[in-house]
């Protein structure tokens, strides 16, 4: 039986244009009133409780106590073969033809949670996070944008995929809050200060999550590389624009991008993406022999960000792009992660990058939407935006879809909060 299988129906009815049908299932954690955290898979609009699912001996490959943590963390450690067969035996379970879960009203009533009664949790512990570089578009437009047209990529930048070790402290699921940060700003000729950001921005990212570790000295071949990958979640890499413009030289992105990560709940597995293969775009010139590929390895997930101000009653569509844009690889970020023997963890956290298109629709950050102020965007009833605001609501949205089905995401969304008073 193949999970992928379009022609697939759970017992559970499931709308067409939902983002979690039996060829999805993905991971994340949740508690209910009166029951701590535990795993599940989301089906409809339901959650399916794996706990429950295990204690009812219907999950044999995975050990007991599982799906009784607080993380995803164990599940993902127990490695692909298990991730595998359990998203197979689930699916089995869920299909509109089994009876066993189906025909059990008591075990229904316990481990079919409506969504509405359920909290989600940030589904697994972030061992570490990275953040790349990794858009041609984002990279070309930034580079225009802070040096000219002339110097718009750095001489590394077609050569390997550019990246940063970040804060995996501040990675939040959709939901909380950002307070806008405090930074240290130079204006002018005058002596820096601290004051709150002035030009917060967020980027639309995917991120990839490691289910297995490798070895401290070791590199990633493609092979291994690919069989470490759990899945993807929606992110949200606030950025403090102006305080990133003063500290970021000589070595890089620092505080401007420490305080806030935004994900998605729901972690979508690798193989719920199978069917949504993509080419990567043509890389000139050819990488090193440790970064080729073969195979599709981009995925074709639409991407949309939606906006919603204090003031206004509907969020409104301010971008939308597309996974597949990406001129370096998740799976090559990957390998160049690991290339130099930097040891890879189960939690880890890889941030695409801004997802950026060729058309300014496209564009996956204010700081390309309103060219870095320069054009306001026009937001409906004479709003503009060229930077977030305090009470600004940021909404992203992710989905692959198939043939009367889609694989989504669920959304990865945050409020901007007022900053502290600055220190006098």
């Amino acid at each position: 039986m193949n999970p992928n299988d379009p022609k697939l129906r759970a017992f559970i009815d499931v709308a067409p244009d939902s983002d979690f049908p039996i060829q999805n299932l993905p991971y994340g954690v949740f508690s209910t009133a009166g029951a701590g955290r535990r795993v599940g898979v989301a089906i409809g609009d339901f959650v399916l409780d794996l706990a429950e699912m295990a204690k009812a001996g219907l999950l044999p490959d995975v050990p007991a106590g599982v799906f009784e943590s607080d993380a995803l963390n164990p599940f993902m450690a127990l490695g692909p073969d298990v991730w595998s067969a359990t998203r197979t035996r689930l699916s089995a379970l869920l299909q509109a033809d089994a009876p066993r879960l189906r025909d059990d009203a008591a075990l229904r009533a316990r481990a079919l949670v409506p969504m509405a009664q359920a909290t989600l949790h940030l589904p697994f512990e972030v061992s570490a996070f990275s953040d790349f570089y990794s858009s041609l578009q984002h990279a070309s437009n930034a580079g225009m944008i802070l040096r000219g047209a002339n110097a718009a990529l750095m001489p590394n930048w077609r050569h390997m995929p550019i990246g940063y070790n970040s804060r995996a402290s501040t990675v939040v699921v959709s939901g909380a809050p950002v307070r806008r940060p405090l930074g240290q700003l130079k204006i002018g000729d005058a002596p820096p200060v601290m004051v709150p950001c002035a030009k917060l921005d967020f980027e639309l990212e995917m991120g990839v999550v490691i289910g297995q570790d490798s070895s401290m000295g070791d590199m990633l071949d493609q092979a291994s590389a690919e069989r470490m990958i759990f899945g993807f979640v929606l992110l949200n890499d606030w950025s403090a624009r102006d305080i990133q413009a003063w500290e970021y030289q000589p070595l890089g992105p620092f505080l401007a991008k420490a305080f806030a990560t935004t994900i998605s709940p729901w972690v979508v597995t690798k193989e719920a993406l199978e069917p949504f293969r993509a080419p990567t775009p043509a890389q000139e010139p050819a990488p090193l022999t440790y970064l080729r590929q073969t195979g599709l390895q981009n995925y074709d997930v639409h991407l949309e960000v939606d906006l919603q101000t204090a003031a206004m009653r509907a969020p409104v569509t301010i971008s939308h792009s597309n996974f597949r844009y990406m001129y370096w690889s998740s799976l090559q970020q990957l390998m160049h992660h690991a290339s130099t023997g930097c040891a890879m963890r189960v939690g880890d956290l890889l941030g695409s990058g801004t997802i950026s298109g060729d058309d300014k629709a496209e564009r996956g950050s204010l700081l390309e939407l309103s060219w870095n102020g320069t054009t306001p965007l026009a937001l409906g009833d004479g709003e503009t935006r060229s930077f977030l605001e305090d009470g600004d609501r940021l909404t992203f949205r992710g989905w692959a879809q198939g043939e009367g089905y889609r694989v989504g995401f669920g959304e990865a969304a945050g409020v901007v909060l007022p900053a502290h008073p600055a220190p006098k």
